[in-house]
């Protein structure tokens, strides 16, 4: 699975920019006056912001091009790495057991799940607290101690002598890292991009699913000739490439007319501005979670997702145990990681086409299937069939990847959706964290995955009965809102009837007045 892309910070900072107006002594551009429209306090708070900043000073243009195409290659690179070594682990879980099996314990299913599943949970849990921290010391600082981290926990996941270590190495260090250097690549494309933002975002995540096919040949082929450990260290090389191609994300330096102007801007408010620091950045803006139907979208996608990470993990043991005369088995991630390609180009190409919130029941057709799908696997009893549910369970979890995005624009807009896919990642960790093990100690229980497969399909059903509700609450909201602001435009307008009015009488009584 690949998160979709936040709305980049310096994004966000130019949809304010305001017309140029006539110049001003020291260069300065005056401040816009607040329209009718205008609150005052948004109005306080952009006067704020350019009397903090120098003023007359523009943010630099993406260059859409150039070293950008460097940059998209390092995205596209971390996007692969990162997400498709997570996406392989099923071919690592079979590794894990081999290594660290005992004939003494009975919950080893259950104890090596939790290092796949915790690996995971700790991406996506890590990545509000990742986009502060890029907030704060930039993309390229983030990402390059972010690969570093993730270098040292892969790494030493190699040396460890049973699986508990790996909890901490792999699990927690490694994953955290990955995080880290995941979160400035996303953000980073819209520095150098605008135009061609989807293109490249759309190259950046095909990263995941090229890994994804190629992956799981490459860790098996390791695994059978080389033991695991050794092929954590091959792995450490992806993470090495990842540091260096980190240093890419340089930021953008304005030219020489910006820092001129921003120079004289600062010259002329350094003494007469209301405040000379600006006010410390607010970090996590808990006031969306007042969007009602944001709020349910961020339950129910977590309530789905407590079974979408158990295929993952558990489906190569599931097929070693059941088709144990095949050959080739990594086939069924490879079908997973194409069909999932094609289902983020063509279901996003889809959403353009469904207008607003009803994006949402796209989704829903997703978990549909994702849990039905789960569901029949333990019905395969011929590998082909298998291989069918893959390809349909990949095409749809692209379709459940690709509009997350659009959903959280329409729900919350473009000022607060970095925020909001950032609590819904944070979310998402929890159940993408307790299923698998949960499903491991059923397999414990049990002697098969038939019951754990079974329940996996669950979640995504439920889920998607709690997304439909999202349309009519935001319908419900957005009426409201309508009827609210049409009853201020009709008293604005009796109030500009009774003014237009009053002068009209006073015009005709100043005349009669002439007159007589």
């Amino acid at each position: 699975m690949v998160p979709f892309p936040e709305e980049p910070a310096a994004a966000r900072g130019t949809s304010e920019a305001q017309p140029p107006g006539p110049a001003t002594p020291g260069g300065a551009a005056p401040l816009p006056c607040p329209g009718p429209a205008d609150r005052p306090e948004a109005a306080g708070e952009r006067a704020d912001v350019e009397l903090a900043g120098p003023a007359g000073a523009e943010p630099p243009q993406p260059p859409e091009g150039g070293w950008g195409w460097l940059v998209m290659l390092a995205a596209m690179w971390c996007n692969g790495s990162v997400f498709g070594i997570q996406n392989a682990c099923g071919v690592l879980f079979v590794a894990m057991l081999k290594t660290f099996v005992t004939k003494d314990d009975d919950k080893v299913v259950f104890k090596t799940a939790w290092v796949s599943s915790l690996s995971m949970g700790m991406i996506f849990f890590c990545c509000p607290i990742a986009s502060v921290f890029t907030d704060m010391f930039g993309c390229r600082k983030t990402a390059v101690v972010g690969a570093a981290v993730g270098f040292i926990g892969l790494m030493s996941s190699s040396f460890v002598s049973s699986i508990e270590p790996l909890y901490l190495t792999y699990g927690i260090i490694f994953a955290c890292g990955c995080s880290f250097a995941y979160q400035p690549s996303l953000v980073i494309l819209g520095h150098y991009f605008k135009k061609r933002l989807g293109l490249v975002n759309g190259i950046v995540t095909a990263g995941s699913s090229i890994f994804t096919i190629l992956l799981p040949f490459l860790l098996r082929f390791l695994t059978d000739n080389v033991s695991f450990f050794y092929t954590l260290r091959v792995l450490c090389i992806f993470m090495f490439v990842l540091f260096l191609a980190s240093f890419t994300y340089r930021p953008l330096a304005p030219n020489a007319k910006d820092k001129e102007s921003g120079t004289k801007g600062s010259n002329r408010f350094s003494l007469f501005s209301r405040r000379k620091f600006s006010p410390p950045k607010k970090i996590f803006n808990f006031a969306i979670f007042k969007v009602t139907a944001y709020a349910v979208w961020a339950v129910g996608i977590p309530l789905a997702l407590f079974g979408y990470f158990v295929p993952y993990v558990h489906l190569m043991k599931h097929v070693n145990e059941r088709f144990q005369d095949g050959k080739n088995k990594e086939v069924i991630l490879m079908c997973i990681g194409i069909t999932s390609g094609v289902g983020r180009l063509l279901f996003g190409r889809i959403a353009d086409y469904v207008p607003g919130v009803k994006k949402v029941y796209l989704q829903v057709l997703s978990f549909l299937f994702i849990g039905l799908m789960s569901m029949m696997i333990p019905l395969c009893r011929v590998f082909g069939a298998l291989i069918a549910v893959c390809l349909i369970m990949g095409l749809f979890d692209g379709c459940f990847i690709s509009i997350m995005a659009p959903i959280a624009f329409e729900l919350v807009g473009a000022q607060d959706v970095s925020q909001a896919i950032g609590f819904l990642l944070g979310f998402m960790s929890i159940p993408m964290t307790v299923g698998p093990p949960i499903a491991g100690l059923l397999r414990d229980k049990l002697g098969s995955y038939d019951v754990a497969f079974y329940l996996a399909g669950v979640p995504p059903l439920i889920g998607g009965a709690v997304l439909c509700l999202i349309p009519w609450i935001h319908g419900k909201k957005q009426r409201e809102l309508d009827k609210a602001t049409g009853g201020e435009k009709m008293e604005k307008m009796l109030e500009n009837q009774n003014s237009l009015l009053s002068s009209s009488s006073g015009i005709f009584k100043k005349e009669s007045d002439s007159v007589i």
